[in-house]
């Protein structure tokens, strides 16, 4: 008895199986990747997740106004202002509020 194997279907069972094939591969990868360590940008140290305050007004120099954007979290101050002339920010300052509580009158 011979079978006959229909040549519209060899092409569909292979692509079937290649299909298959790149979903393993696919989902070897997604495991791979999902069980990596976390990547830190600084090793050793973890910085909390901001919580921030954004305050505006007025500045005695300059002719925009500013903002002054402050990291509750991390106890930091930055301090920008708006240039309309070329439509960006543009830092004015930046203070480490913790290093200020904690330095020493005077200094």
């Amino acid at each position: 008895m011979t079978t006959h194997t229909d040549p519209r279907r060899r092409p569909r069972s292979l692509a079937v199986r290649a299909l298959v094939a790149l979903n393993a591969v696919l989902l070897a990868a997604f495991g791979l990747v999902s069980l990596a360590p976390e990547a830190l940008a600084q090793p050793g140290t973890q910085r909390p997740r901001g919580k921030y305050l954004v305050i505006g007004g007025e500045i005695r120099t300059g002719s925009a106004d500013a903002t002054w954007i402050v990291d509750t979290a991390n106890q930091e101050l930055v301090s920008v202002r708006f240039l309309e002339g070329g439509s960006r920010l543009e830092g004015i300052g930046y203070r480490d509020l913790e290093a200020d509580l904690t330095a020493e009158p005077g200094r």
